[in-house]
């Protein structure tokens, strides 16, 4: 059994970490009596830390807000993590924050051990940030959202939408997701009973937040693959479609977008895919370093003319 002091710091980093904890488990991952645990739990609100209990069968434990913010317990890894995290904050994106950002990471730095400090000074060093030009986000929207994705209670907002109409969304929010310098909530459309992509720059949160609700499955990956595929189709301005001389597989993984390629045989596919221009899609069609036909998009077909003749006439001095 750990000792009583290293044991509380333990019990602290539990309720730092997640947010409703059963008392039965977390005596177990302290290894430790339930009686224990509540005598540990009165220790920690006697040195004003507000652990929250509640009562019965299903009771438990939960970290509660105080008065002031208690010390966070970070290990090694999450300590560079939040500092390299503050450290790209500075540099924009998120609204608001940048000078907020540079006073905490001042303050963590003073107390990181040198070997830590070390780390994140490396990294640092070998990172260079371009500022972007695209939508940044608001700080307390990111914040409102990701509060309601912890307390598993329901999110409506005011929605803008790409041809500038305006509509109210009532959603299950599920998971932030930050793509280049954008964000992207992924939550289950009530009304629409199915899973929704919104960008958050376009989001007003109403308050107060839903009813309480039991979180619908959908893994890290999904949840991924699922904003590759509705954020890439969504803001394709042109499309065309074209047959590759190569593998599925070759092509999914040579282009810079998503795609889902349809087999023809083992050596040959169909793709639809889509960008911002014809001139665009016809540079990335480039990069596969295969032979390919357009099939349905004249627009496409002069942009590969154009390029092509571009590289003919940059080569011309060694023909």
């Amino acid at each position: 059994m750990l000792e009583t002091s290293a044991r509380l710091l333990r019990l602290l980093s539990l309720l730092q970490g997640r947010r409703d904890w059963g008392g039965p488990e977390l005596a177990g991952r302290l290894g430790v009596s339930t009686r224990t645990l509540r005598a540990d739990v009165e220790k920690l609100r006697a040195l004003g830390y507000p652990v929250e209990a509640r009562p019965g069968v299903a009771g438990g434990y939960r970290l509660g807000a105080g008065g002031q913010m208690p010390p966070l317990l970070l290990d090694d890894e999450e300590a560079v993590a939040v500092a390299v995290g503050l450290g790209a904050a500075a540099g924009g994106g998120v609204t608001g924050i940048q000078e907020t950002s540079v006073r905490a990471l001042v303050k963590l730095e003073q107390v990181l051990p040198a070997r830590l400090r070390h780390r994140v000074r490396a990294l640092q060093a070998a990172t260079v940030t371009l500022p972007g030009s695209g939508p940044t986000v608001d700080a307390e929207v990111l914040t409102a959202i990701a509060g309601a994705i912890r307390a598993g209670e329901r999110l409506r907002f005011d929605y803008l939408k790409r041809d500038g109409a305006a509509s109210t969304r009532t959603t299950e929010p599920h998971r932030l997701v930050a793509w280049g310098r954008r964000w992207y909530l992924v939550a289950w459309d009530v009304e629409r009973g199915d899973w929704r992509t919104f960008r958050v720059d376009r989001v007003v949160p109403r308050t107060p937040t839903g009813p309480r609700f039991v979180p619908r499955e959908l893994d890290e990956e999904s949840v991924k693959e699922f904003v590759q595929r509705t954020v890439g189709t969504a803001s394709w301005q042109y499309r065309a479609k074209v047959r590759v001389h190569a593998s599925a597989e070759y092509v999914q993984g040579r282009m810079p977008i998503p795609i889902d390629p349809e087999v023809i045989d083992d050596s040959t596919c169909e793709v639809e895919l889509g960008s911002d221009a014809p001139h665009q899609l016809a540079l990335w069609l480039g990069l596969l370093d295969a032979d390919f036909e357009v099939l349905d998009a004249p627009e496409l077909a002069a942009a590969v003319k154009d390029v092509g003749d571009r590289y003919h006439r940059a080569a011309a001095r060694f023909q």
